[in-house]
């Protein structure tokens, strides 16, 4: 009876430990907030403060959050092509001083005031921007003569209330990327971070038609090929984010590319890939194919923006989470949370349960790809809507800890392992299938990605990924084929403790419609 009551006790210590400790083995575990700037939303309170009252209220701020057991703060930094720091090619932000352009006085760098305080309390900071609005409420706005939509007219086009950068055209991509690599290069952040404003969220005319987006002619002097406006406007974002990963991992390596893309990517109505869900789809109104993005390696993470409630007709929290835990293609999963949805006025009865926040966070630590949350917003979060903020700090974020790591991906040349040789005997091979190259190997969590690169694009191309026991390349003849896929990543599952994992030689080879094999890539050895 003795035994049956400790392994009972034992059972609940574990349930209730779970809640309480991070998502992965050691406990680490994504714990954001997205802290807005334009408009005033969450920071600063207001344009007239003085620079002491903007220190001390950002001081107050990350003090609550720190106490909730908060570990990463999203503090959007250039809101619509202006700057909360100092810029060398956007002019202030008129909602830090006033007056667009106005530097703050006496003088100050807000971000790196931030980014300090930050560190002192043991918080990530990461620079949240967006890349393509330009004005926000035309009507209101306050814009320098210096601004870009003043230098630049010919960059832009006017959507509804809004100004947007024109995505289409080659040197605004490029000179947005310059902005980023800037910031990279000259402040201590922890990472880059985009949220799912892209092409512009659509309006409707008085006849309750989807207004079009004006860029027909940018699609005309600019389309190399492409047989549809949405098509061509979906290619300039993949370009844009794939220019904006390489020159962040160029600058710094260490230094995270992520994206918060509205909930549903697309729904199963429309593409079997989709989510069973009836909802406003990011993929085909806002032209952003984030899944793309993932598979490609593209970006570090994604942290989807699911802001409804579990059980909803339309779009479950529950069935969202599940279908973006099947859909990371090896990178990070953060959840976002509609924070500003709760509290005992909401709109729906889901959202004045004090149960729904707390539940959410239940599903997701149930959700192994699931890696933490971010909270939108910073303003909301400070309010303690029902109580959540109480369960943060006294149950779900008790232990502290620290987001996940994301995981650095050496360039193949200064990896740990061996290069093929002629000691290897693998299959005989051919070439009429490219080599794969560029192996690389990713730890998350208890598992490892091997991804490769292929000049081949073909899509008849199916690479084989070989394992070998054994530590030596003398004998690779004992190799087993593991996996043949059409895609250029597997994911190997690992022992979840360090000790019992052994060492294992992976290799990769293409075959094309012949069946014949290519050479192998060079050997990357993991433990698994």
């Amino acid at each position: 009876m003795n035994t049956v009551k400790f392994y009972l006790f034992f059972a609940i210590f574990l349930f209730g430990f779970k809640n309480i400790i991070g998502q992965t083995p050691d406990g680490k575990e994504m714990r954001g907030v997205w802290v807005a700037t334009v408009k005033h939303l969450d920071y600063p309170s207001s344009s007239f403060l003085s620079v002491k009252e903007q220190k001390r209220e950002f001081v107050e701020m990350l003090d609550f959050f720190s106490e909730t057991g908060i570990n990463a703060v999203f503090f959007q930094v250039r809101p619509a092509a202006d700057a909360f720091f100092d810029s060398p090619y956007e002019p202030w932000s008129e909602w830090l001083t006033g007056e667009q352009g106005k530097a703050p006085h006496p003088y100050y760098d807000p971000l790196k005031f931030m980014i300090k305080e930050c560190r002192k309390r043991g918080m990530q900071f990461h620079a949240w921007i967006n890349p393509f609005r330009a004005v926000a409420t035309i009507e209101f706005a306050d814009i320098s003569k210096n601004h870009i939509t003043n230098r630049k007219p010919e960059w832009f086009f006017t959507y509804d209330v809004n100004k947007y950068f024109d995505p289409g055209i080659p040197e605004v991509r490029k000179y947005i990327v310059k902005i980023i690599k800037d910031i990279v290069r000259r402040y201590d952040i922890d990472g880059i971070h985009f949220d799912d404003y892209f092409y512009p969220y659509p309006v409707r005319d008085e006849n309750n038609k989807i207004v079009q987006v004006p860029d027909y002619k940018t699609y005309q002097k600019y389309n190399s090929g492409f047989n549809n406006i949405e098509d061509w406007r979906r290619n300039n974002l993949d370009l844009f984010i794939k220019d904006v990963y390489d020159a962040v991992k160029n600058e710094n390596p260490y230094i995270s590319f992520g994206i918060a893309p509205s909930g549903i990517w697309r729904n199963k109505g429309k593409d079997p890939k989709g989510s069973d869900t009836r909802g406003f789809a990011h993929y085909d109104y806002l032209y952003s194919d984030v899944l793309k993005w993932l598979k490609n390696g593209w970006v570090d993470y994604v942290a989807p923006q699911i802001y409804w409630p579990v059980g909803n007709k339309y779009a479950d929290y529950k069935t969202l989470v599940e279908w973006w835990s099947k859909h990371t293609y090896g990178k990070q999963l953060y959840i976002g949370h509609a924070v500003y949805n709760a509290g005992k006025d909401a709109a729906s009865r889901a959202w004045r349960n004090p149960e729904e926040l707390p539940k959410q966070i239940r599903i997701n630590r149930k959700t192994p790809e699931v890696l933490g949350s971010i909270f939108y917003r910073a303003s909301s979060l400070k309010k303690n809507p029902l109580g959540f903020c109480d369960s943060l700090k006294n149950n779900y974020y008790k232990i502290k800890t620290t987001p996940p790591e994301i995981p650095f991906i050496q360039p193949p040349d200064t990896f740990i392992i061996a290069e093929n040789d002629n000691k290897y005997e693998l299959p005989p091979t051919r070439t009429d299938a490219c080599v794969p190259f560029n192996v690389f190997v990713t730890e998350l969590g208890n598992k490892i990605m091997v991804s490769w690169e292929s000049k081949e694009k073909s899509k008849g191309l199916t690479y084989i990924v070989y394992k070998t026991a054994s530590e030596s390349s003398k004998q690779i003849k004992t190799t087993s084929i593991i996996a043949e896929t059409n895609k250029t990543y597997i994911l190997l599952k690992r022992r979840r403790l360090p000790f019992f994992r052994k060492k294992y030689g992976i290799t990769v080879t293409a075959t094309g419609k012949s069946q014949t094999e290519s050479p192998a890539s060079k050997v990357v050895f993991v433990k698994l």
